[in-house]
C-alpha cells in the first residue's frame, strides 16, 4: 500500500524541483569548475573514498503545517538523488515564547534527519510596515544561511492560497501586470529560492502532516485582523468563493501564470528596445520613446530610474505615469521627483534621469 494521496503529492512536487536544481547545479560554471577540480585531484592520488560534496538544499520552515510537509517531503526525497538535506527556522520575535518555539522547530527538522538544521533571530524593522518589513527581515536571514552553509537552494512552502493572496493584493494596488504574477516558482540570486508548492492547495499540505503524524504551530499572526493578508485569508476570499464558486483559488493561480508569461515578454521587449531609444550619448530621445507601445516604454523608464538610484520597493506606478507625461503629455513641466533622490526631467528633446 502506497503512501496517502496527500503524501504523494508533496513528495512528488518536491521531487520535480529537486530534479531541476540538479539539473540547473550541473550547468552553472561553478560546478562545472569543482568537477573539473575533482577530476584533476582523482588523477594526482586516487582513492575510492573521496568524493565531491553533493549538493545542499535547505528549506525554510516556520513550523505550520505547510513548511512542515515541505521539510518532510524534502527529507524524504533528498537522499534518493544524493542531495544533503538542511532546515532554517527563523526567529521574528514578535511574540513571548517565538524562541522555544524556533527551537521546538529545530528539533522536529532534526527528527526528520535533516542537517544542518539552525535557528536564526532576526529583527524586524518598520519600514513598509510589519507584514513587509518581517519579510525583509526574513529574506535577509535566508540569504545569509544559504551563503554561509554554501546551499545550492533554499524551499518555501508557499502553496497555491498564498499565490491567490498574492494576486488580490496585487490587484488591490493597482500595481500591474508584473504584481499580478504573484510569485515566481524560481526566484532570488541565481535561482536560489523554489516553491514546490505552488501548485498544491494548503488543506494538501495539512492532510499530509496528519496523515504523517507531523506536530504543526498554527501562528496567531494569520488569524490576526490587523494583518491585511490575514483578513483577505478569512474573509476576502471565503467571500469571493462564496459569489463566484470553489474555483475562485486556481483561477487566481492561473492567472499569475499567465500574467507572468506575458509581463517576462514585455520586460524582453524593453530590453531589448532600450538600445534603440538611446542617442550616442546614452541619453533617452522621448521622440523614440514616444513611438513604443506603453507598456513597453514604461519599462524602459522603471529600469532608467532604479540605475539612477531610486529604490524598486519606494518606486510605484504613480511616479513612471509622472515620468511618461514628459513623453506623452509635454507642456513645458518641471523636474519630477523620484525616490532616492533621483530626477526626471526633459531637455532639448532628451530624457534625463539622474541624481538630484
Amino acid at each position: 500500500m502506497g503512501p496517502h494521496p496527500a503524501v504523494a503529492a508533496i513528495r512528488l512536487a518536491v521531487r520535480r524541483v529537486l530534479h531541476d536544481i540538479l539539473t540547473d547545479h550541473s550547468r552553472t560554471p561553478g560546478a562545472v569548475a569543482r568537477a573539473a577540480a575533482a577530476v584533476t585531484e582523482a588523477a594526482r592520488a586516487p582513492s575510492h573514498d573521496e568524493r565531491t560534496p553533493s549538493a545542499l538544499v535547505l528549506v525554510a520552515c516556520s513550523g505550520g503545517a505547510d513548511s512542515m510537509a515541505l521539510a518532510s517531503a524534502l527529507a524524504f526525497e533528498a537522499p534518493k538523488l544524493g542531495i544533503r538535506a538542511g532546515g532554517i527556522t527563523v526567529d521574528h520575535g514578535l511574540q513571548p515564547g517565538s524562541d522555544l518555539r524556533a527551537d521546538e522547530v529545530v528539533l522536529r527538522l532534526r527528527e526528520l534527519g535533516l542537517g544542518p538544521v539552525e535557528s536564526i533571530a532576526v529583527t524586524v524593522g518598520r519600514d513598509g510596515g510589519p507584514e513587509a518589513a518581517a519579510r525583509d527581515a526574513r529574506y535577509a536571514a535566508l540569504d545569509a544561511a544559504a551563503e554561509r552553509h554554501g546551499a545550492t537552494a533554499v524551499l518555501l512552502g508557499h502553496t497555491r492560497d498564498d499565490q491567490a493572496e498574492t494576486v488580490l493584493l496585487g490587484l488591490a494596488r493597482g500595481s500591474g501586470i508584473r504584481s499580478l504574477s504573484g510569485m515566481a516558482a524560481v526566484s532570488g540570486a541565481d535561482g536560489r529560492y523554489r516553491r514546490p508548492f505552488l501548485c498544491l492547495d494548503r488543506q494538501t499540505a495539512r492532510k499530509a502532516c496528519m496523515a504523517q503524524s507531523l506536530p504543526v504551530w498554527d501562528d496567531p499572526h494569520n488569524a490576526d485582523p490587523a494583518y491585511t493578508r490575514s483578513r483577505l485569508r478569512h474573509e476576502g476570499l471565503p467571500a469571493l468563493e462564496k459569489a463566484l464558486g470553489k474555483g475562485v483559488v486556481g483561477a487566481l493561480a492561473r492567472t499569475a501564470q499567465l500574467s507572468r508569461d506575458d509581463a517576462d515578454a514585455l520586460d524582453s521587449w524593453a530590453s531589448q528596445a532600450d538600445a534603440s531609444v538611446r542617442d550616442a550619448m546614452g541619453l533617452l530621445e522621448c521622440a523614440k520613446l514616444y513611438a513604443l507601445p506603453p507598456a513597453v516604454r514604461r519599462r524602459i523608464l522603471r529600469r532608467a530610474a532604479i540605475e539612477a538610484g531610486a529604490p524598486a520597493g519606494s518606486l510605484f506606478a504613480r511616479h513612471i505615469e509622472e515620468v511618461d507625461r514628459l513623453i506623452t503629455g509635454w507642456r513645458g513641466q518641471g523636474a519630477i521627483n523620484l525616490p532616492g533622490k533621483v530626477v526626471a526631467q526633459r531637455q532639448g528633446g532628451r530624457l534625463v534621469i539622474r541624481q538630484g
